[in-house]
């Protein structure tokens, strides 16, 4: 173990199963569907109203505005409904609870969590600090979301959760986003798709263009074109892929952010948003957004992509580009460095990379930093979240896999000025699973998704065994210093 004191704060996040979203409950058997509605539409009105007065006291309590969430899945299946006069309300809501279920966010797991400082510090005690954590939440069928925690960072280094509301809610996913033409031929065109479809398909779009206006613009090619063969209908097939993949978020702000749910939207993540990575960037102008780095996981492939917001409201989710755009643990430096935005990733599944680029959606070119070197990160490195800035340099908090796939955490010291050089490394795990922090899902892991500075501290958040989360303090100066004296 390392030499430098670590404080375990007495701070669990642990699952709880209470908190539920409502989701559609769908059979994809189109004869299985029929017999649903069926069922519901032989009860007379009386009938159908008692049956939904059971289903609203049980459930209502539960959820925010039940029944509109009934009522938006009643519109999945209302097209297989023929012949029949206007349904009433009842009917409909009924309908809707049929074709609905709950799903429970975090039944399994609550993991991996990063921590930013929050945008709004209004009331905090001088020497304070109010911080957002991002938690990876994992439910039935192992799909993961994206949750939120608020808390407070005391003058003297208290550390405490604001209590979490026992509700959550989903937000409105944008209907019409707008996307950015050179960004959506670039990766058409790593997609493969470069030929007469595509050109037809984009050439007459603004370079700020919207949903519609893309659907509008498929919709023509596919009339003028004569021979409307396979090659053309892959090409709109993954036209229409890659603008679902890019969409907005928009959550009301009379939710408290633990009430604000990340669920996976876009095909490529049906089965997870898996380890967000998140980083308030400053701008060298000044300004400053957070972005999160994450993986999609669709069951098969995973697909790292981006998330940009500026108050936690309002989130654009991208999807990334260039060559280096693989594998997991993409983690963004929180400003430019030399002009150039810089990144940190695992290509390979065994080392750590950076790279650096003109913008903060595209990527190439790795260049390999840190291999494995001791024992306790034999088997592969990686990093815990994005650089943090110090006067002695880059701070980068790391993972190494050792023996019995054993996850504890290091830490690497770059060149400030260029990152590409390591000044710094432990030599033994900064931080290793101990006691009841090796027992949950995945035994024997410590893991976070990232640190940030408070005074003379590191906050640490660290995942334990990818079940539940707590926090660490670690006095930065001495971190610093046994770095310093490790050399590289």
């Amino acid at each position: 173990m390392s030499s430098v004191r670590i404080l375990r704060h007495d701070i669990a996040l642990l699952p709880e199963c209470g908190r539920v979203i409502i989701r559609p409950f769908i059979p994809g058997k189109p004869e299985i569907k029929a017999n649903i509605l069926a069922r519901a539409l032989a009860l007379n009105e009386a009938e159908a109203d008692l049956q939904l007065q059971e289903i609203l006291v049980e459930f209502a309590s539960r959820h925010f505005d039940i029944e509109s969430l009934l009522l938006s899945h009643y519109e999945k299946v209302r097209h297989n409904i023929e012949g029949q006069p206007t349904l009433s309300r009842v009917r409909q809501l009924l309908i809707g609870a049929l074709f609905s279920g709950e799903y429970s966010l975090e039944s399994a797991a609550l993991f991996n969590p990063s921590m930013v400082p929050h945008p709004d510090q209004s009331g905090v005690m001088a020497g304070g600090m109010r911080f957002i954590m991002s938690l990876r939440a994992t439910g039935e069928g192992h799909i993961s979301s994206i949750e939120f925690r608020t808390g407070i960072i005391a003058p003297e280094g208290n550390i405490s959760i604001e209590p979490v509301s026992r509700f959550v809610s989903l937000p409105e996913v944008v209907p019409n986003p707008t996307y950015k033409k050179s960004r959506f031929i670039t990766k058409l065109q790593e997609m493969g798709f470069t030929g007469i479809h595509a050109a037809a398909v984009m050439e007459p779009l603004a370079e700020a263009f919207t949903l519609h206006e893309l659907d509008a613009s498929m919709q023509r090619v596919r009339r003028e074109t004569k021979t409307a063969g396979p090659e053309l209908r892959r090409a709109l097939e993954c036209f229409r892929w890659l603008a679902d993949s890019n969409y907005e978020l928009n959550f009301s702000s009379k939710l408290a952010l633990s009430e604000r749910i990340i669920f996976p939207v876009s095909p490529n993540e049906t089965n997870g948003i898996e380890d967000a990575r998140f980083v308030r960037f400053i701008e060298d102008d000044g300004s400053v957004m957070y972005y999160a780095t994450y993986t999609a996981y669709n069951g098969r492939a995973i697909l790292p992509q981006l998330i940009e917001t500026q108050d936690f409201l309002h989130f654009r989710v991208l999807t990334l580009n260039g060559t280096a755009v693989q594998n997991k643990g993409m983690a963004l430096f929180p400003r430019r460095i030399g002009g150039r935005y810089a990144m940190l990733s695992r290509q390979d599944d065994e080392n750590l990379f950076i790279m650096f680029s003109d913008s903060p959606h595209h990527w190439s070119d790795p260049q390999v930093i840190l291999r494995p070197s001791q024992m306790w990160e034999s088997v592969k490195i990686g990093n815990c979240g994005s650089p943090i800035e110090t006067s002695a340099g880059w701070l980068v908090i790391t993972h190494g896999v050792g023996p019995m796939r054993k996850y504890c955490i290091g830490a690497v010291l770059l060149d400030l000025n260029d990152p590409t050089q390591v000044i710094g490394r432990l030599r033994e795990p900064l931080l290793s699973p101990e006691g009841h922090e090796r027992e949950g899902y995945v035994p024997n892991v410590v893991y976070s998704c990232g640190s940030m500075l408070h005074g003379p501290e590191l906050i640490l958040p660290y995942a334990m065994s990818d079940k539940a989360s707590a926090i660490a303090t670690i006095q930065l100066d001495e971190l610093l210093a046994a770095l310093k004296a490790s050399g590289s």
